[in-house]
């Protein structure tokens, strides 16, 4: 699985429908409004960097209202509390 963080510029009064929007496309994992330069940040993830090539520009960047992004692939995760929160959905012993 490829993950990669886009920042995203957007129109100020349009923060959190441009949001919502973004949440809803398929391969993005969750949509955080930020501080600094960046509006919001998306974590997308798919099975392939090209499946990613067409997510990114095809999808999040023609959302109405967004006026920029960058992306951010990630090589390695140093967390394992993603992995932690995996294992511990329905696994009861």
């Amino acid at each position: 699985m490829v993950t990669a963080f886009v920042m995203i510029k957007t129109d100020p009064q349009g923060i959190p429908e441009a949001g919502q929007q973004i949440a809803d496309i398929d391969g993005v994992q969750a949509v955080y409004s930020v501080t600094g330069p960046w509006d919001l940040v998306a974590m997308v993830q798919g099975p392939s960097f090209d499946e990613l090539a067409e997510l990114i520009p095809d999808r999040i960047s023609k959302v109405s209202g967004i006026r920029d992004t960058e992306t951010l692939l990630a090589f390695r995760t140093y967390s394992d509390q993603d992995l932690e929160a995996g294992f511990a959905l329905g696994l009861d012993d």
